[in-house]
């Protein structure tokens, strides 16, 4: 049996989610999918969070992190093996979006390795009058 989109619902994340998150996303942590969160930080994202449930079973987490009016960024996008690959993390990507839209947030960035993914979604790497997004790391 295929695993199919119309098992699967999208909601807000809430604060009892918080555990079965810290758990879900070790193994992508692991895998150096994501970067590591701390119980806080999952607190923090979970508030502008969107999880994946078939039943009861979280598959898949993103976040919206607001960085301003003008800014926000789509953070910790997982979504577990067998489940991609049929529009879980689109539609992940997409509350995340519409969440941005409904606050007024005049761009979305995303910081991945899956370029092709996001730009399937309708990111692209330049923003509107060819601005792009440089960066610098400042620790090894």
């Amino acid at each position: 049996m295929s695993n199919n989109l119309d098992d699967v619902r999208i909601r807000q994340a809430i604060l009892t989610d918080l555990d079965k998150l810290q758990d879900f996303i070790t193994p992508f942590v692991e895998q150096n999918k994501i970067l590591p969160r701390t119980v806080d930080e999952l607190n923090l994202l979970a508030h502008s969070g969107f999880v994946a449930l078939k039943g009861d079973e979280l598959i898949g987490f993103a976040a919206l992190e607001i960085y301003s009016p003008k800014l926000a960024e789509i953070r910790s996008l997982v979504v577990q093996d067998e489940w991609q690959g049929i529009g879980v993390g689109k539609k992940l990507v997409q509350s995340c979006v519409d969440m941005a839209r409904n606050k007024n947030i005049l761009e979305v960035m995303v910081v991945t390795a899956s370029d092709d993914f996001f730009q399937s979604c309708g990111f692209d790497y330049t923003l509107p009058g060819q601005k792009k997004a440089l960066f610098m790391q400042t620790r090894e």
